[in-house]
């Protein structure tokens, strides 16, 4: 612990400060007296549990809910604000939105009225303007009757990607990393040239001094998830497929975020979705009923490949878990075991599920922290708990071990399960001690309750985090073929050469406007000679961003991982339908037969997602590159020779759409369960998982070239 005896600067704006025996405290209920939780030299267990007994029925409920709260900035109507348009106080109806499961009150009358205390951003303001807001709840909550602070939470916002909502909300703001497979791809990349995985340190270490300086304390993140099913949509917010890698990153991540241990300048970290989300019933994902299903066919695999990351995390004091909506399957599992015990498989969601989350977590693992459900787990994805009304669903996941139920500010379901009888006060009052623990840790409640914006706005700015996150996308990049060394283009090849560039997207109003910047940026580096019409082009260089499937909704067959236009797919009730991950397939075959008719070369670079199929692409390209929303111009870098190839792979490309085939009775080719550096160990004789390219090259886990 800090030295808990030394006096905090502390700072108040709307209660009094009163002193005791020459030493200052936050009169935060306006008593006068000094009780037990205002007390910094108090632990924060006693601080909690005191304060816990002074809580009404009301406050506890509150305390256990996390609601997605926007800014002032976001709300169109200034009538619908206050605080001079910093706090937002418009009001939702229910199903107003897809996210109003229950109505959303403004700002104030949340705080003062339903007492929430746990807040999810996901808008995307300057630093500075977001301290400010940060500060404005506090002074909110500051000013109610005993003065609880809030703590905002987000989903992570270091890496580039296209904005999905609850998965990458927020991008471009903060020092910006390639995605998660990308500080992979290069971390992975220093360890196969004899170094460690001190990127990924970096990485956090970087992105905790914004986030703290912001006044963002809690992060959903990072996913431990194992990648086994490569049609699953969330991939890219993953590190790959190699449990052990993800373990090292996941403790390093820790590390970085919270320090060696909780303390007034962490960041408390949610690791998600325990036990693992990798394990998917063909790619369809548990946001939507078609994917509900966990599926474990393989002995010993969740053992072997889901559960290690979860075990680092809690080895690396891991402030909280986020379980999976998901439900282990029981007709498409066989027993799995967990150190020599069968695991026996209750079919409910992972946030309702005992056995997993007490037994195993809590018991097996020793995790001592609080549980943190996923979003809308008692309204919308409630699998395996469907029939129970929501108040009894509140108690079952309670019950089983969840202490705050995610993107909620549905008090009255909570209470009235209360109420009922169905959870014990002694539950309540423990979640509520696990839950004010931690904002005691943080400081929220003595000298961290405020930020300074201008801070904020300064350290966000510092160029060396910008250059760090610009030298990982240098190092993200893949070299997958390079055919008669068609890399690098070093300025004495391509003198006079004239250099063709273009972006291929699955929306074509993005092709446009990336194209435009790609090569806008190629300019910028003046290394080559470029032409805007390819017939007349030496070099083709061409950027792929393929799209499949959606984040909240089932594709009507399978996801489809080819990169294809107009393909006919049979869907899963027997109908055919067109699907299209990438458009302008036939001019990006023009092009680069054109060019190959002239005697130059092609060079093709694939943004991965996920494990695209290369099958349709592959063979037109004299070299290819994975990237990782990793930045164009550092491509551009690579490329011309001004940065050494350092990726490689974090998880197997397929073969073709024949080792992910599904039968009739929905089992997969390839073991849904198993990572595709090992689904060959239960494939059928003759069939290989890995894709093979035109010059031989196997394209699985840690490959990638050099020059």
């Amino acid at each position: 612990m800090e030295n808990s005896h030394k006096q905090p600067e502390l700072e108040v704006r709307v209660k009094k400060i009163i002193e005791i025996d020459g030493l200052k405290f936050k009169d935060l209920n306006n008593s006068g007296k000094l009780e037990p939780y205002k007390d910094w030299r108090l632990s924060p267990k006693e601080r909690a549990e005191n304060l816990v007994s002074l809580m009404n029925i009301d406050e506890k409920v509150g305390m256990m809910l996390i609601n997605s709260r926007p800014m002032g900035l976001s709300q169109k109507d200034k009538s619908k604000t206050s605080h001079d348009g910093v706090l937002d106080e418009a009001i939702i109806e229910k199903g107003e939105t897809i996210f109003a499961l229950s109505k959303v009150y403004g700002t104030t009358h949340t705080i003062e009225n339903m007492h929430l205390r746990h807040f999810i951003l996901r808008d995307n303001w300057s630093p500075s303007q977001m301290a400010e807001w940060v500060n404005k709840m506090n002074e909110l909550c500051e000013g109610t009757r005993l003065g609880i602070p809030c703590l905002i939470a987000s989903n992570s916002r270091n890496e580039h990607a296209e904005a999905v909502f609850g998965m990458n909300d927020a991008s471009g703001i903060f020092s910006t990393w390639p995605g998660t497979l990308g500080l992979a791809a290069a971390a992975k990349g220093d360890m196969k040239n004899g170094g460690d995985a001190s990127l990924i340190s970096q990485f956090a270490q970087i992105a905790h001094d914004e986030w703290d300086a912001t006044g963002l304390r809690k992060g959903y993140m990072y996913m431990a998830d194992t990648v086994t099913d490569p049609r699953w949509q969330r991939i890219y917010g993953t590190f790959g497929e190699d449990t052990e890698f993800i373990s090292d990153a996941i403790g390093r991540l820790i590390d970085g975020f919270q320090g060696e241990e909780l303390g007034k300048h962490s960041i408390a970290m949610t690791t998600k979705h325990f036990p693992g989300g990798g394990a998917r019933e063909n790619g369809f994902d548990p946001h939507y009923e078609e994917g509900k299903w966990n599926l474990y066919p393989t002995p010993g695999s969740l053992e072997q490949y889901h559960l290690p990351p979860f075990r680092a995390a809690v080895e690396h004091g891991t402030s909280s878990f986020m379980p999976y909506y998901s439900i282990p399957s029981i007709k498409k599992s066989v027993v799995q075991e967990f150190e020599g015990q069968d695991i026996p498989f209750e079919e409910v969601g992972f946030t309702f599920n005992h056995y997993f989350l007490q037994h195993i977590l809590r018991e097996k693992l020793g995790f001592k922290g609080y549980i943190n459900s996923d979003s809308g787990v008692t309204s919308k994805m409630s699998w395996g708990v469907e029939h129970l009304s929501e108040a009894e669903r509140f108690a079952k996941a309670v019950n089983a071990g969840t202490d705050l139920i995610s993107d909620s500010n549905d008090v009255e379901n909570l209470k009235k399960a209360i109420e009922n009888g169905w959870i014990s006060e002694k539950r309540i009052n423990e979640a509520n001690v696990r839950l004010l623990a931690e904002m005691f840790t943080l400081g929220l409640f003595d000298d961290r309750t405020y930020v300074s914006p201008d801070y904020a706005a300064s350290v966000v700015s510092t160029p060396a985090h910008w250059e760090a996150a610009y030298e990982a996308h240098k190092k993200s990049v893949t070299i997958l073929k390079n055919s008669n060394q068609t890399l690098p283009l070093k300025a004495e090849n391509v003198n006079g050469k004239k250099v063709y560039v273009e972006v291929l997207h699955k929306e074509t109003e993005r092709a446009a406007s990336y194209t435009e910047k790609a090569r806008q940026e190629c300019e910028e580096l003046g290394l080559f000679t470029l032409v805007n019409n390819y017939e007349e082009a030496d070099v083709a260089i061409l950027f792929l961003h393929p799209k499949s499937g959606a984040y909240f909704n089932a594709t009507p067959g399978l996801l489809e991982l080819e990169l294809c236009e107009n393909k006919t797919l049979t869907a899963l009730d027997g109908t055919t339908y067109q699907e299209t991950t990438l458009t302008g397939m036939d001019h990006l075959k023009e092009v680069c037969d054109s060019v190959h008719v002239r005697g130059g070369k092609v060079i093709i670079s694939v943004n991965f997602t996920l494990p695209w199929i290369l099958g349709n692409v592959e063979p037109l390209a004299d070299a290819l590159i994975a990237g990782y929303d990793t930045f164009i111009k550092p491509q551009f870098e690579v490329i011309a020779d001004q940065f050494q190839p350092v990726g490689v792979l974090p998880l197997t490309l397929p073969a073709s759409d024949e080792v992910i085939a599904v039968d009739e009775n929905g089992n997969c080719m390839s073991p849904n369960d198993v990572p595709g550096y090992d689904k060959d160990k239960y494939m059928p004789e003759g069939l290989s998982y890995a894709y093979k390219d035109s010059d031989g090259n196997v394209y699985k886990l840690g490959y990638g070239l050099t020059y």
